[in-house]
């Protein structure tokens, strides 16, 4: 049947499975939104406030899903807004297809109004992307996509659609998402050396990272813990991929980890890393990260081996298809000294955070007394900052995708507009988006979108009026020259959430926590709680930079 470029793109979105896209609309992407009206039973278009939080709101979508996230922005500035949230889901590697309007080919490259070579832009954060010029190609463009962006290491993909494409007619072919192709996996010698290794090992230590919650390995690294008799630290992007309730889990490990983790990276005789690219913040100093035991690491991307950290053993593949086989294969284990002293350690060193005066609200409290009343099931979303890392430390995520998080690049303003992918994409959930004043103030427009839609989103607000973590760094490292970072801002937060028209609650002293929170939850439209702590309140562990991660700092 002759469809429009337009109506070629509904229809191959709803081919593979999409029922929600966010966008903001445009000259360059009018006959999208023509059909975006045309198909308005079919697929849900979220309007954000501004197109990077169409982005961000895709990315918390899939994060919170598996599922890969839509966004759509108009051409020229519409589209460079996209490129922020596009980078961030690259570093964490989510799947997400943007798709963005351009001119017509005939004004390409002739510096037209809002032109832009948005392919060229986002080459280096996007694993593939495309500039669609004849409408012949666009329904086999989109499919290829959507294939790129899902499987092998997932990330974000951009198809760039000028507007004479989306108004041509062409025949439609339904056609079923394209099947995934066979992945690698590792030889069987591979699976003899890490048989003979983890049997070898007297003191193992798991450590877990985002690949495990892409893969949907949760449950297979369960099994292959209890069989390995081990130990089991995490990642910032693997949080709620090992139930933390569970004795073996000790937190996390790296440059905020715990020193359980510290000190069982500095005791272990054998390190399994899953689904982990030993970023920076995890090794602190390469040179100095267990230099003294051999490392296994899976992991379904080649560039990720020797990249950071030479390691021993190297398997490539599928976490999930790579722990099943090992899981098969393994014999139960029994370190039953290993796992005493680890809890000894956990004893021993408990994060904890001290109130300097009475009454004094402690993000640790806030965090755990919300995790006790929403049974550790909440899905909880960070901005970047002081309290990403309090959530991450203080909130027990007991299953997967429900923490959401831009670990990478490290986002700031990145949180509400992914709460609001998550809410749309989990309506029965309840999301809480953890902010500090900092980034409430770079993504404060989003609470438009949430009234809007009456999007039942719990913006948290840490006010401590400072950039707490530049701060934290500033008062160890530059002898408390505060340039820049207090922010003592005049806005009031409440009354802006009212404006927006959001119900707005406040935090001053610690016999508040409860009742408010509590009051939050129980309502069912979209709140903020602006919660007042002091800009003292640090971030501990903390590892300095350069130095080892065994090491870490634990008062200051």
């Amino acid at each position: 049947m002759q469809l429009t470029g337009a109506q070629i793109l509904m229809e191959c979105l709803l081919e593979q499975g999409v029922d929600t896209v966010f966008g903001y609309p445009g000259g360059a992407v009018l006959n999208i939104y023509d059909a975006l009206y045309e198909y308005r039973d079919k697929i849900c278009h979220i309007r954000t406030a501004h197109e990077q939080g169409a982005a961000h709101a895709a990315d918390g979508y899939a994060r919170s899903t598996g599922k890969t996230g839509v966004c759509i922005a108009t051409s020229g500035p519409g589209a460079t807004n996209l490129v922020t949230g596009i980078a961030t889901a690259y570093m964490d590697s989510i799947p997400m297809v943007a798709i963005t309007g351009n001119v017509s080919c005939a004004l390409l490259g002739l510096d037209s109004f809002q032109e832009v070579d948005i392919t060229g832009i986002t080459m280096p954060v996007t694993k593939h992307n495309f500039l669609v010029k004849h409408i012949e190609d666009l329904a086999d463009t989109i499919r290829k996509a959507f294939l790129i962006a899902g499987t092998g290491r997932k990330g974000p993909v951009l198809v760039d659609i000028p507007k004479d494409v989306t108004a041509q007619k062409y025949e439609y072919i339904p056609h079923a998402p394209l099947p995934a192709p066979k992945g690698d996996f590792p030889y069987d010698e591979r699976f003899e050396q890490a048989l003979t290794m983890l049997k070898k090992s007297e003191r193992p230590f798991i450590y877990s990272g985002g690949g495990v919650i892409a893969s949907e390995a949760s449950g297979e690294l369960k099994k292959f813990a209890d069989l390995l008799d081990a130990p089991v630290a995490s990642s910032l992007m693997c949080q709620g991929g090992f139930d933390q309730t569970d004795p073996r889990y000790i937190g996390m490990l790296g440059m905020h980890g715990t020193n359980t983790s510290a000190l069982a990276i500095k005791n272990c005789d054998l390190l399994i890393a899953i689904g982990t690219r030993f970023s920076d913040r995890v090794l602190c100093n390469a040179d100095l990260f267990a230099q003294h035991c051999p490392i296994i690491q899976i992991d379904i991307d080649t560039a990720e081996f020797n990249k950071n950290i030479e390691v021993d053993l190297k398997m490539k593949g599928d976490a999930k298809e790579i722990l099943a086989r090992l899981n098969q294969l393994l014999p139960q284990c029994q370190h039953k000294g290993w796992l005493e002293q680890i809890a000894e350690w956990k004893d021993l060193y408990p994060l904890e955070q001290m109130a300097e005066s009475e009454g004094e609200v402690l993000p640790q409290e806030v965090i755990e007394t919300l995790d006790r009343l929403t049974d550790s099931k909440a899905i909880i979303v960070t901005e970047v900052g002081q309290h990403q890392m309090w959530a991450a430390q203080f909130y027990r995520f007991r299953t997967p995708r429900h923490f959401i998080s831009s670990g990478g690049l490290g986002t700031m303003g990145y949180g509400l507009g992914a709460a609001i992918g998550a809410q749309v994409a989990n309506p029965d959930q309840r999301v809480i988006n953890l902010a500090g004043d900092g980034s409430f103030h770079m993504n404060c427009n989003e609470l438009a979108t949430l009234a809007q839609y009456n999007i039942p989103v719990i913006e948290l607000v840490f006010n401590n009026r400072v950039l707490g973590m530049v701060r934290q760094w500033q008062k160890l490292f530059y002898q408390n020259r505060f340039s820049q970072t207090t922010l003592d801002s005049a806005t009031n937060f409440e009354m802006l959430a009212q404006a927006f028209g959001i119900k707005a609650f406040a935090i001053s002293r610690r016999e508040e926590i409860e009742p408010v929170l509590k009051e939050a939850l129980a309502y069912q439209g979209p709140s903020l709680i602006n919660c007042h702590i002091s800009p003292d309140i640090n971030v501990l562990p903390m590892v300095p930079a350069g130095s080892s991660v065994e090491e870490p700092i634990l008062e200051m």
